[in-house]
């Protein structure tokens, strides 16, 4: 740094500010330029060891996900972590477990590396604590919500999702709609069956129970949804996922029916695997993985450091992000991606 500043003509402690991001309202702008130019010219790069020595602070996030980091298409979520701690000059470690006793075991090897700050994420949406070995740490919950709303967390608006796409298919003349729903007990199954309730009734149509298929998977579901059909001859249907969207595909054409024509489809998740190789192609909402890992490190950075983190910078996603100081648990409002299974 004195190098830096004998090039530059300032004082070393106007290099320190300068370099180390805090001479906004301290340092004139075009001589700090110039620092950061001489910086450059002369090949300065931060030692991030020696800096966490002196502020007692690595900069490093520990990720501690369930699932999350082995499952594809929910991958998003860590990508966006990623960009958003490089943008303010933190990395992430990233460790996948498999039950508490795992949990416990990386947690600690997260903590002999020193981290600042921990994500917890569960995948799809559950409610979760945080284990009781987190307590001293900033610790954010991902696509999780804490089970007495007291961690700051981010997820999808379940309830939102439901409600705009049962709405897509009031707007395309849909009479008879189902819901495809999952029998398990999960935040997203409740939020997609109150907001698809609601979109009914907001529109004036009577709920009828009949209409509702609440299923797990495989030769059972396709089979509960086939008598669906026989039983009450749905012209549209809201699915809980994309996967579940399949067996209304496979019921349509063994009875010569046309999606997007004949039974209109929105599926959820916009998976790869569905949502591009259906034909025709299905209209989904798009779940904000990479949304909610970008805020997440936002908002455990800004724990970290104690102040707002500047979002003048955040990118433009599909999904616009809720503010930092949103309620818990912050809910993003999910984009739903027109394809070809819905009558225009």
């Amino acid at each position: 740094m004195k190098e830096i500043a004998e090039a530059a003509g300032v004082s070393i402690s106007t290099v320190s500010l300068v370099l180390n991001g805090r001479d906004e309202g301290r340092v004139k702008a075009p001589l700090a330029a110039l620092v950061r130019e001489k910086a450059d010219e002369l090949g300065y790069t931060v030692n991030p060891l020696a800096r966490s020595l002196r502020t007692c602070r690595t900069r490093i996030l520990g990720f501690i996900s369930e699932e999350v980091a082995t499952t594809p298409y929910a991958g998003g979520i860590i990508l966006g972590a990623q960009d958003a701690a490089s943008t303010y000059g933190y990395m992430i470690i990233t460790v996948s477990t498999d039950g508490r006793a795992s949990e416990e075991n990386e947690i600690a090897t997260l903590k002999r590396y020193g981290v600042d700050g921990f994500f917890y994420s569960k995948m799809s949406n559950r409610i979760a604590s945080v284990p009781a070995s987190l307590g001293d740490y900033p610790v954010v919950m991902v696509d999780a919500t804490d089970a007495d709303n007291q961690i700051p967390s981010i997820e999808p608006d379940e309830f939102q999702i439901a409600y705009d796409a049962t709405k897509r298919l009031i707007q395309a003349d849909c009479k008879r709609i189902a819901y495809i729903g999952c029998s398990e007990n999960m935040i997203a199954q409740d939020g997609r069956f109150a907001g698809y309730q609601a979109a009914l009734q907001d529109s004036g149509f009577a709920y009828d129970p009949s209409l509702v298929c609440n299923v797990l998977n495989n030769g059972p579901a396709l089979r509960a949804v086939d008598k669906l059909f026989d039983e009450r001859n749905p012209d549209g249907f809201f699915c809980f996922n994309d996967a579940r969207a399949w067996y209304v595909y496979e019921c349509a054409a063994r009875r010569g029916l046309t999606v997007g024509k004949d039974v209109s489809i929105v599926g959820v998740d916009n998976h790869r695997v569905f949502a591009e190789t259906l034909e025709p192609q299905l209209t989904t909402v798009e779940l904000p993985h990479y949304e909610m890992g970008y805020w997440a490190a936002c908002k455990l950075i800004s724990m970290i450091e104690r102040k707002p983190v500047d979002s003048s910078s955040w990118p433009n996603t599909t999904a616009p992000m809720p503010p930092l100081d949103s309620p818990i648990p912050a809910k993003i409002h999910c984009a739903l991606i027109e394809k070809g299974s819905v009558r225009s």
